[in-house]
């Protein structure tokens, strides 16, 4: 893994900085662990009632408990209580009857009460796992676990506007207060690849369960990631943490370019700093933020104005709607996204990898629901390979997110009625998404008509076109008839061009096969 990672530094002109040698790497093992904050999905704020929002104007979602006027008191939102819970049951962790809140102090404009109001001696849950496949391009799809050793509800601080002209700094605290859920993740990971895909399927599990909206461009959710490199056999090494990564992509790119920085440094007899660093996209590379950490005493204390958090852990049924038990929470937990890829290989016989790609994909897979759902006839694998192999990768090719192509699920179960029935070829499914994108007002069916792109399937059209690619392929007919079966490609490709990708393969193949075999 390492080797070819350094490979590709090397190339991009980072020769002087990375000198490590196969046997030197061998010997090393990078660490990773995550600490996400998820921002919870409600209405009001974690202690008191503002507007927990997005883009509303500077200060409009302000109380006075926010902007900690003298008097005011916290009272706990119950909907974050609930929220919590049930991301810490999905993630399999031990609920604790009892938790306690706490302050933990230090001093910025934007937390203007001094203190955060957080978990930290005793947290809502502990003890947690979560279990997620790591798609690596190039590489079969595996699983790997993550212990979670946390998960705390704590307040979120406002926002600190910087004006470069005026040479002055605002404050907005409407951010102030905001719920959310950290969750701390052991030191499990090695690669980057590892750690996006954790974020990833978090991801899924939080939008599943409605607790978070995930949009990591508002801040919703911020990932933070502790990187170190140790010899195998020895304790773990000195590590550096990255703040407040920006994209599921930055992710991956910052922690791997962070284990090749801190493996160049050792190999040339540095010494690794605890130091921590930011992630810069446009250069794709860390840099350092702050100087070398000290441990810093936030003086945690009790929060004496919020009572012990106490959850019923054993009662199936109340009729007190005070009391909030985890077994009714329990009953409204959705099918899991793990849960989801197991049925999918259950019920319609897809391959592993197919089924990740699927789950990562809430529209594809809503759209292969919704087509088996109407088209029980359909073939799972058609619609499956259309769907990844052919709509994905267009969109990849123009740059757009799935939920911006402009092809409608009318569309998309037309062409593959289309395909199914032999109608048109999967040269012309292709040709139809373009077509589509840039038009979709259009109808399928009248575009395989106007654009002429119905499959030819006629036997006396195609053994004329095979005669013609004979003929103008003699060489490789001659290949073909010593022995060399692949030669029967270069016929069959001369087939497509003459017949401008129209013809059925099958019926091709099995006519040129049947003409040289008997020659």
């Amino acid at each position: 893994m390492y080797q070819r990672l350094l490979r590709k530094k090397l190339s991009r002109g980072f020769s002087s900085q990375i000198q490590t040698t196969k046997a030197f790497i061998e010997n090393w093992k990078s660490v990773v662990g995550l600490e996400v904050h998820a921002q919870l999905l409600t209405d009001s704020k974690l202690f008191s009632g503002s507007n927990n929002v997005f883009g509303a104007p500077l200060n409009t979602a302000v109380s006075y408990l926010d902007a900690s006027l003298p008097g005011t008191l916290p009272v706990l939102n119950r909907k974050c209580v609930e929220l919590g819970v049930k991301t810490a049951i999905a993630l399999g962790c031990r609920i604790n009857e009892t938790s306690m809140f706490d302050r933990k102090h230090y001093f910025y404009a934007d937390l203007p009460v001094g203190y955060q109001i957080t978990q930290q001696r005793a947290a809502l849950a502990n003890d947690g796992e979560l279990m997620f496949p790591v798609i690596v391009p190039g590489k079969k799809t595996y699983y790997k676990k993550a212990r979670l050793l946390q998960l705390q509800l704590e307040q979120d601080s406002g926002k600190s506007l910087h004006d470069e002209e005026l040479k002055r700094s605002l404050v907005d605290l409407n951010r102030a207060g905001a719920p959310l859920i950290e969750l701390v993740f052991a030191p499990d990971l090695e690669t980057g690849e590892e750690a996006a895909s954790l974020v990833k399927e978090l991801i899924l599990i939080l939008k599943c369960l409605r607790s978070c909206s995930c949009k990591m461009e508002e801040g919703a959710l911020r990932v933070d990631a502790n990187i170190s490199i140790h010899k195998n056999g020895e304790p773990l090494g000195v590590r550096t943490e990255i703040k407040n990564i920006g994209s599921v992509r930055s992710i991956s790119q910052a922690i791997t370019f962070e284990i090749q920085r801190q493996f160049g440094v050792v190999s040339k007899g540095g010494v690794i700093t605890n130091e921590t660093r930011a992630w810069d996209a446009t250069t794709r590379c860390t840099v350092p933020m702050r100087d070398k950490e000290v441990l810093q005493d936030y003086r945690f204390m009790p929060e004496p104005n919020l009572p012990p958090l106490r959850l019923d852990l054993n009662t199936t049924t109340t009729s007190c709607t005070d009391i909030l038990t985890v077994a009714s929470i329990v009953k409204e937990l959705p099918e899991l996204p793990e849960d989801t890829r197991s049925n999918l290989i259950k019920k319609y016989q897809l391959n592993q990898d197919l089924a990740v790609i699927l789950v990562n994909e809430a529209i594809l897979l809503q759209y292969f629901l919704n087509i088996m759902e109407h088209r029980s006839d359909m073939p799972a694998k058609l619609v499956t390979n259309f769907l990844i192999n052919d709509l994905l990768t267009f969109c990849n090719k123009a740059n757009i997110d799935v939920e911006d192509c402009q092809l409608t699920y009318t569309h998309l179960e037309d062409i593959l009625v289309a395909l199914n029935t032999g109608t048109i070829n999967l040269q012309a499914g292709r040709q139809l998404i373009e077509f589509l994108h840039q038009d979709p007002a259009q109808n399928v069916q009248s575009l395989i008509n106007d654009r002429q792109l119905e499959q030819i399937t006629d036997e006396k059209t195609i053994e004329k076109l095979c005669l013609q690619a004979i003929e103008r392929n003699e060489q490789a007919v001659k290949q073909y008839k010593s022995g060399k079966k692949k030669a029967l490609f270069a016929i069959v490709g001369e087939v497509s061009k003459l017949s401008k990708q129209r013809a059925n393969m099958k019926v091709v193949v099995a006519y040129l096969e049947k003409i040289l075999n008997s020659q």
